[in-house]
């Protein structure tokens, strides 16, 4: 299982709103420009993001803008905001491996606890990054290429 593209489209969608917003209307066809994804899906992760108080948008022209600092927001709080893993968590296990079987009859005792762990250390390590360190990792490399 992989998580949803909408985690990535929403640190893109993120990041614009902070480089461009100072100067321009942020909107979706805008943002569906830039990141190469459709405006319907743009506004729908745009949606999960105004849920978790994110962002905020109106309705119209107005574009969105960021609801919270920067440095308020990490990578796991976009990560749950766009539900990119369901309540099953990030690994589906096959459904019914055969019990008959030696290793089928084994198979979840064996790797229930460290596919967890492996979610678990993915998440933690999304919680050390924030908004703010993407954003200026991205102001650097344009910065650079514009040189």
């Amino acid at each position: 299982m992989q998580i949803t593209s909408k985690f990535t489209v929403a640190v893109h969608i993120l990041a614009c709103i902070d480089i461009f917003g100072r100067d321009m209307r942020v909107t979706s066809d805008f943002l569906s420009g830039s990141t190469g994804v459709n405006a319907v899906i743009i506004r729908n992760v745009l949606a999960q993001l105004k849920a978790a108080g994110i962002v905020s948008t109106r309705q119209g022209s107005g574009g969105a803008h960021l609801a919270k600092p920067l440095n308020e927001v990490t990578l796991y709080d976009i990560y749950k905001a766009t539900n990119c893993v369901d309540d099953d968590g990030l690994f589906h296990f096959h459904e019914n491996p055969n019990a008959q079987c030696p290793v089928g009859k084994n198979i979840h005792m064996v790797m229930d606890n460290r596919i967890a762990a492996a979610q678990k250390a993915m998440e933690q390590e999304l919680k050390k990054t924030t908004l703010s360190q993407i954003i200026a990792d991205t102001r650097n490399l344009i910065s650079e290429s514009e040189e």
